[in-house]
């Protein structure tokens, strides 16, 4: 294992550990339906976010380095061992694990960054419904710290801007 594998194992042991981690790397873990309906919500990709919040979606591509952080798993694929880049998705990827989620750059590739759904969660109800109470809408420390544990915080000097560069 190299030393990046190595501490990418680390950090998923990390988050493994507090009580707002992943999904686990073996099993596939469902959006949580709304009360009152049986069917899980469906991510959408970014994309379909523009249309009606265009300056939230503008600040969040030229200013959200995870507009773009499916690249550092790209970059760093040749050194790390299928399971690591497999480890990367959970926070390098929108809904990796969850039904709609991401699943490969070929099949999802409206997944493949960190969007807009991986602090907000699926999009799929409130794109129809067009109702704020279909989406999350107030953010709060906690939802970073699902990808921003404390072993990732200092190692990529993580600051936490709940609402930097994107709203």
């Amino acid at each position: 294992m190299t030393s990046l594998g190595f501490f990418l194992l680390l950090s998923f042991l990390a988050v493994a550990g507090t009580r707002a981690s992943p999904p686990s790397l073996l099993s596939a873990t469902p959006a949580a339906p709304l009360p009152g309906d049986p069917a899980p919500v469906r991510y959408l990709g970014t994309e379909a976010c523009q249309g009606c919040h265009p300056q939230e979606y503008a600040n969040f591509k030229q200013y959200a380095k995870k507009a773009n952080s499916f690249s550092s798993i790209e970059r760093l694929r040749d050194g790390l061992t299928p399971e690591e880049v497999e480890g990367c998705y959970h926070c390098h990827t929108t809904g990796y694990g969850r039904p709609g989620g991401f699943v490969s750059p070929q099949q999802t590739p409206q997944l493949a960054n960190a969007g807009c759904e991986v602090c907000h969660g699926p999009g799929e109800r409130h794109a129809a419904s067009r109702e704020p109470g279909d989406i999350k809408g107030r953010l709060t420390l906690e939802d970073c710290e699902v990808c921003h544990v404390s072993a990732r915080v200092e190692a990529f000097r993580f600051k936490p801007l709940i609402h930097g560069g994107a709203h």
